[in-house]
């Protein structure tokens, strides 16, 4: 018995030694890193909510509705959480959403970039079917009460693609005859989700002058901040609302499916209110994507001006 177990250590022993001798010590580069891969689950249809807020709050409004168009068209629906709005671009491009939920300024580059189509919109809270944007500062910033008051200014905007939190109320900006170079500093929220907060915090904070956010905004930090203390400079226009959009190539039959079951919701049925009221919106229409063509033209007039590239 001695014997075997010796004989089994002087096999582990030569083993170690065969690996120190023969095999040279590989140092590994933490800087170097692979993107990982992400797959579709088997037999699931995905739907995805534009990241304005917080993953915690996207699942919380979608939750949901998502369980109701499950159970309403038998479909295997899961949400998924894009990091940023690029990245809920790209998904849609390589085809890891099915179903897109998203602001117009999003919808139409993934329309005319990647072939998606509108076939529903909401009904926002206040009962528009269009929505605009704001620009907040401190309400006991007295430096700033006119337009002309932001020349020389720090802003945080939510994203570059976002639709209340940029392009609406940068519509507004250029109209009072500002561009780019009159501020002092033009910025974009940092990192994943929550985007409409961070603006606001920044503002609240002090750390930026102004800020840009879409109307509602603001009753999402309404637990958390004295929102009496941000002040509202401006609102943009209205334009058209958030959009339902299905990646090109998606059955029709899917589409259908989640379509009708979408404009089934009435806020009549006290369930189907529920719903709405937790997505924070009180109906859904159906809608074509020439209905968008307002926000395209508004978005080569700002974007001439305000471009990606120009501003970060």
């Amino acid at each position: 018995m001695v014997g075997r177990w010796i004989a089994m250590l002087l096999v582990l022993l030569s083993g170690l030694v065969a690996c120190t001798e023969e095999e040279p010590v590989k140092k590994i580069d933490l800087t170097e890193r692979e993107g990982v891969t992400v797959y579709r689950p088997e037999n699931a249809i995905t739907y995805a909510y534009l990241p304005q807020y917080t993953h915690r709050a996207s699942y919380e409004r979608h939750h949901r509705l998502i369980e109701y168009l499950r159970q309403t068209t038998g479909i295997n629906l899961r949400q998924v959480f894009p990091d940023t709005f690029d990245e809920h671009m790209n998904m849609v491009r390589r085809g890891l959403i099915d179903f897109s939920f998203s602001n117009p300024f999003i919808y139409i580059k993934i329309a005319d970039r990647y072939g998606a189509r509108a076939f529903a919109r909401i009904v926002e809270a206040k009962g528009h079917e269009d929505f605009r944007g704001q620009v907040i500062c401190r309400a006991d910033n007295d430096q700033i009460r006119t337009p002309l008051d932001l020349k020389g200014k720090r802003l945080i905007a939510v994203d570059p693609t976002s639709a209340g939190g940029f392009l609406y109320p940068w519509g507004w900006i250029s109209e009072q005859g500002l561009r780019k170079e009159d501020f002092a500093e033009i910025a974009f929220a940092p990192g994943p989700g929550g985007k409409q907060e961070k603006v606001i915090m920044a503002v609240y904070s002090g750390k930026y002058d102004v800020g840009t956010i879409r109307e509602g905004a603001l009753d999402i930090l309404a637990d958390r901040i004295d929102i009496q203390k941000i002040r509202i400079l401006a609102h943009s226009r209205w334009y058209p609302g958030w959009v339902y959009a299905a990646r090109r190539g998606l059955d029709r039959e899917l589409v259908e499916k989640v379509k009708n079951a979408l404009l089934a919701l009435q806020p009549s049925d006290l369930v189907h209110r529920e719903i709405l009221e937790k997505a924070g919106f009180v109906g859904i229409r159906s809608a074509q994507d020439a209905e968008f063509d307002s926000i395209r033209k508004l978005a080569e007039i700002v974007e001439a001006d305000a471009s990606q590239e120009t501003l970060r």
